[in-house]
């Protein structure tokens, strides 16, 4: 593998670092990973954290980018909290469940001191409304159903510290649902606001029980955090209990790469999140701790939009696949931390097969396929069909780590064998319609996490996130079956039916698994993330205060 690239840290002197500066002189410094030793934990500071973008809403079902994940597993607490590591189910704020044979019946204790941040006590009718609310919807308010719950039904209060959950089939997936940050739980309060109300300007009114809880917002720019003196309902599994360490969180929304990584290691920010990957050695090598965490859901890769007729033979597709060579991606662009995607799931995703055979290399394929396909390479080396060339187009991904690099590169590689892959800015004023347009937005560029089976479906179903625009009813039906199924080894297969399927059809280009990385001063102590990478603060200590 290459080394790394480094690049020259830009002047600091942007209106942004200011804000950072501001910020920092009452912060206190802070942040390695759990295994880190500085001692006993220390109670205070203030946690500067600056992260690459701006949230777009606080309701969880849609808190799966990553700067809105972020704040809703610090201000609410879940069912169930699953380990990191070992991706075991464990108590939260239910204390044990039981689940019937066949996955279509929950039932769940609870504990009977947790309160929501306005007072409110997480009962049993609570933490039903919160699940009617995401696996049902409301119309009515405009929220949506969670991609994290499937085939959900009904539920029931037993008593004040007891819910039960029914589905109309057998969700096997809702356990861990629980444990996710699209899982939080909300105060009713707050569940009786419409969609629009969860968004920006609205985060301090967002009632939950974890750890913080939002007292201050300007909007685009920063929010402040403030520690919950009464939170004392960490995971059992948590050697801290009681309230978090820290005092306070600010988050300054800093999308320069520079200006977060002089901020860091100038000492006027504390952790960091989105370091580069040609930043990665700067950052390591100035003594900061570098925590890549993976994801563990469907890789970062390109969709193929099948629908487009450009598109629509599957030699075509094929070419495309074995066109890209993601190993040069990785080696040109990231570092050891983005390992070489192997299948449409990451290797340590639940339910992945290795694909990688189906999926190698192979420009002098691609050539044969497009040429039996009838694509011929015209005179500017672009193939050309009944007078139309192949030419698609790809929008740069923002969330995803050097996505306009990593398309312009696949680009160059598709160019050899004569296919044009024109692409487009992310930030382009046409970016929100033009992705839902399979003729606009040939390719689509996107990667989510989860460390469950479901995490494909969430992807790729037609009435999920749909990122193929799919007309596919059987994907469907396989994609529906890994959600269904309640043997945990037949959904393995289910899963694995998936991965052939989308391999067989072409549908996807797997790229690299994508972690998150973050870069942390080396005061700072019991920095760490939850199961699919999102910062979790509640055990973050600082070592000391700055002067």
């Amino acid at each position: 593998m290459s080394t790394p690239r480094i690049r020259r840290l830009a002047a600091a002197g942007t209106a942004a670092l200011a804000a950072v500066a501001l910020l920092a002189s009452c912060a206190a410094q802070s942040g390695t990973t759990q295994t880190a030793e500085g001692g006993d934990p220390v109670e205070g500071g203030t946690l500067t954290y600056l992260e690459y973008q701006a949230h777009t809403t606080l309701y969880p079902p849609q808190a799966g980018f990553y700067p809105n994940g972020g704040i809703v597993n610090s201000i609410t607490a879940r069912l169930t909290w699953q380990d990191p590591e070992s991706l075991e189910i464990e108590p939260w704020v239910a204390t044990e469940w039981t689940v019937n044979e066949d996955a279509t019946e929950y039932t769940f204790e609870l504990r009977d001191d947790v309160t929501f941040s306005d007072g409110t006590v997480v009962d049993a009718a609570a933490v039903a409304k919160n699940f009617d609310t995401y696996g049902l919807g409301n119309k009515e308010l405009g929220l949506t159903i969670s991609e994290a719950i499937n085939n959900y039904a009904s539920s029931e209060v037993v008593d004040d510290d007891t819910v039960t959950f029914r589905f109309s089939a057998p969700a096997p997936g809702f356990l861990q649902a629980t444990s996710t940050i699209n899982s939080g739980l909300l105060s009713p309060a707050t569940l009786d606001r419409k969609l629009e109300e969860f968004g920006a300007g609205a985060s301090a009114e967002i009632i939950g029980a974890g750890p913080f809880v939002v007292t201050e917002e300007e909007i685009g720019t920063s929010l402040h955090l403030e520690a919950r003196e009464d939170y004392d309902w960490a995971p059992p599994s948590f050697e801290h209990q009681g309230r978090a360490y820290l005092d306070a969180i600010d988050i300054v929304v800093t999308p320069e790469d520079s200006v977060r990584i002089g901020s860091l290691l100038a000492g006027q920010a504390d952790v960091i999140r989105y370091v580069q990957a040609f930043d990665e050695a700067q950052v390591a090598s100035a003594g900061f701790e570098i925590v890549a965490a993976p994801t563990r859901g469907v890789n970062n890769s390109l969709g193929l939009r099948f629908t487009n007729p450009l598109l629509s033979d599957v030699r075509v597709r094929q070419a495309l696949v074995h066109g890209v060579d993601a190993q040069e991606v990785v080696d040109t662009i990231f570092t050891e931390n983005y390992p070489v995607a192997t299948s449409q799931l990451a290797s340590t995703a639940a339910g992945y097969k290795d694909e990688s055979k189906a999926l190698a290399f192979d420009p002098e394929l691609s050539e044969e396929l497009l040429d039996e396909a009838g694509w011929a390479v015209g005179a500017d080396g672009i193939r050309e069909k009944d007078g139309e060339r192949l030419s698609l187009t790809v929008y740069e991904a923002k969330p995803q780590p050097l996505s306009k690099q990593t398309l312009e590169l696949v680009s160059q590689q598709l160019a050899k064998i004569g296919v044009e892959l024109n692409v487009k800015a992310g930030d382009a004023g046409s970016y929100a319609t033009d992705t839902l347009d399979p003729l606009k937005t040939a390719l689509y560029h996107s990667m989510v996490g989860r460390a469950d089976h479901d995490v494909i479906k969430s992807q790729y179903f037609t009435k999920n996130r749909n990122t193929l625009l799919s007309n596919d009813a059987k994907l469907d039906e396989l994609l529906t079956a890994v959600a269904s199924e309640p043997d945990a080894a037949e959904r393995d297969k289910a899963s694995a039916a998936v991965q052939d399927y989308l391999t067989e059809q072409a549908y996807v280009i797997p790229l690299f698994e994508e972690p998150q990385v973050y870069g942390a001063a080396p005061y700072v102590h019991g920095f760490t993330t939850e199961a699919v990478a999102r910062p979790l603060f509640y055990d973050t200590w600082v070592e000391k205060q700055k002067k």
